[in-house]
């Protein structure tokens, strides 16, 4: 299988943040630039999803929150993607195999906030992957707690590396996870949209 796009060389670190980005903002791009540095990164791509099967509402055209994504996010390190939209996956599960697929070598770590985390054991094959790739989990305001004590952060416990050694996530094998509580900045694209409308 062929992606060509993002490139990304044999025993690289590349981070995966994946969403709808409607719209994107100053919180995912400070999120991006501490789990570059937390979590020992080469890169970090970001996934504008196609649409999220968990939300009812569709996105803004695809074409446009790649726009605005470019915008937002300049740094060297990091790539906005409609990766998942090329490989014709939906569901994380897929895109994780498929990207696997297409770049053996490369060490790919997702990347999520604490909200995710609290909620992914309703994912779609949400083991495979846990299983399959590290999980960096970035602080969110107000979701610390219900992450910590969430259904995937018992089962995995085990596998967890201490936020103080944080930086070992990019070369660590999966299972594993790191919980790193950042300066956050407390701003959502739902936030945004509502405020708009």
């Amino acid at each position: 299988m062929r992606c060509g796009y993002p490139p990304a060389g044999c025993g690289q670190s590349v981070g995966l943040l994946g969403g709808s980005f409607d719209p994107p903002h100053e919180g995912h791009v400070h999120i991006t630039l501490e789990a570059l540095k937390r979590f020992g990164l080469d890169r970090v791509w970001w996934l504008v999803s196609p649409g999220n099967p968990l939300k009812t509402r569709g996105p803004a055209p695809l074409s446009e929150r790649l726009e605005r994504a470019r915008a937002i996010m300049r740094h060297p390190r990091v790539s906005v993607t409609d990766i998942e939209a090329r490989l014709g996956t939906r569901a994380t599960a897929d895109t994780l195999a498929a990207l696997r697929a297409c770049y053996p070598g490369v060490r790919f770590v997702w990347l999520m906030g604490a909200d995710n985390l609290a909620q992914l054991h309703r994912w779609q094959n949400w083991r495979d992957i846990a299983d399959s790739v590290p999980v960096g989990v970035l602080a969110r305001p107000g979701d610390r707690i219900s992450a910590r004590m969430s259904p995937a952060a018992r089962i995995y416990g085990a596998s967890r590396i201490a936020g103080g050694a944080s930086h070992l996530l990019g070369r660590a094998g999966a299972p594993a996870w790191c919980f790193v509580n950042v300066p956050m900045l407390d701003i959502s694209s739902t936030q945004i949209r509502e405020g708009a409308g």
